[in-house]
């Protein structure tokens, strides 16, 4: 959520940087509201100051002698009485003015940092480095993923669909080995790193959703368990963050590293035509996902380190990959700068995004409420939370049978993988 004294004090800088992303966003309500909210506030201390003189006299009265049933001191509590009931009735507005304020607030996404590049569309992106041509296939005729898949009897979409409805799969043999294989290679990886390994709850509440800022934005991307306050989660960014919501951490405690393999949920609903073959956009997938809370004064250097354990992963398994900064335009609601990781697929001769490195500052950590105290210092101050998946575990899948398919029909399976699958060929 962004800082309601920032858009107070910089108006035009606020608006000119949210014009930046594209959408239509208006602050102008926000100012009109707050200005009310500030007016009310300020008749409502006034109020306050005159109940307590009030008080102070009348304590002043009884001193010096005399009765609360007196006319002079009965005349004071009716002023204060009445007092009260409007400074009751201010606080009640002050209460309506500033949920309105937040209802405005919610929907308006991070604001881009000075060094994400001005875009209006992904077009505009910009590409900051390759890895790893020497590894791109040369022969020709490689299959899809899916296809060398089925091919091998490891993947299949009809049980799946048949279980479930489409954008599902079912994961056969070789495959479910292949696929709890990466999984265990991404977290030992990312642990020897020093993240922290958290299993959180794959179903979360409407007040972590609008923490992490899915809500209210992205209410039709989610599946909701209707009979109860809880939403399959679409990446366990949500739970891990939401671990520390309404805390005060001390300064000692920062940076703290999490990373968590969790199933994501994600209804695709603006999707439809996309990717409806294969394991690239699935309603349900599998992920290992890097989670950061750090001190604000190292945030931009964190994300660069997270950028490169994300990128690790992709460089221990030999897999063809490209960064790309995102524009403006591109910019993920919650985000201040991201930077995409995107795998050669061969099959379709491009590359497609296979993790998502973002900072997004103290915009969660202020819908979160989540703060951290210096020693020696007054206050306190949000942290700076930042996610990136380390990696998108379907993906991989996808990239290693399409990167390691072999004019035989075989797969190899990529070396670093090969202790954890004991095999080295599929």
């Amino acid at each position: 959520m962004l800082d309601l004294k920032l858009i107070r004090e910089n108006p035009q800088a606020v608006q000119e940087s949210l014009n930046l992303r594209g959408g239509n966003y208006e602050i102008e309500p926000i100012l009109q509201l707050d200005k009310q909210q500030r007016e009310l506030e300020g008749k409502r201390s006034q109020l306050q100051a005159r109940s307590n003189e009030i008080a102070k006299i009348i304590g002043q009265k009884r001193k010096s002698g005399l009765t609360l049933e007196s006319p002079e001191v009965q005349e004071l509590q009716a002023e204060g009485n009445a007092v009260g009931t409007e400074s009751n009735e201010l606080q009640a507005q002050e209460k309506d003015l500033k949920a309105q304020i937040e209802a405005l607030l919610l929907p308006l996404p991070n604001l881009p940092a000075a060094s994400t590049p001005i875009g209006k569309n992904e077009e505009e992106n910009i590409e900051i480095r390759r890895w790893g041509d020497e590894y791109i296939p040369q022969n020709s005729g490689i299959l899809p993923h899916w296809e060398i898949g089925e091919k091998l009897g490891i993947i299949n979409f009809e049980r799946a669909v048949k279980i479930a409805q489409p954008r599902f799969v079912s994961l056969m043999g070789a495959g479910a080995a292949l696929e709890r294989a990466i999984i265990q290679f991404m977290l030992d990886r990312h642990t020897k790193a020093g993240y922290v390994e958290v299993i959180p709850p794959f179903l979360v509440n409407t007040e972590s959703l609008t923490a992490t800022g899915q809500l209210p934005k992205f209410a039709e991307e989610s599946f909701k368990c209707d009979q109860d306050d809880l939403w399959l989660i679409p990446t366990s960014e949500v739970p891990v963050v939401n671990l520390y919501r309404g805390e005060i951490l001390t300064a000692e405690q920062l940076p703290i590293y999490h990373c968590s393999y969790t199933p994501c949920f994600r209804r695709e609903a603006g999707s439809y035509g996309k990717d409806t073959r294969g394991l690239i956009r699935l309603h349900q997938f599998n992920k290992v996902e890097l989670v950061k809370l750090v001190h604000p004064s190292t945030s931009e250097a964190e994300h660069e380190k997270l950028v490169q354990d994300a990128e690790g992963v992709l460089q221990a398994l030999k897999l063809p990959y490209r960064a790309i900064a995102l524009c403006t335009g591109d910019l993920g609601f919650a985000a201040t700068k991201t930077y995409d990781l995107e795998v050669w697929l061969p099959s379709a001769g491009k590359y497609r995004e296979i993790s998502s490195c973002s900072n997004v500052a103290d915009f969660q950590a202020r819908r979160a409420n989540i703060r951290f105290k210096e020693a020696g210092k007054k206050g306190t101050q949000f942290v700076h939370a930042l996610n990136g998946s380390g990696l998108a575990v379907g993906r991989t899948m996808a990239a290693i049978l399409e990167n390691y398919q072999q004019p035989d029909g075989t797969v190899k399976v990529p070396e670093a993988l090969q202790p954890y699958l004991g095999r080295e060929v599929l």
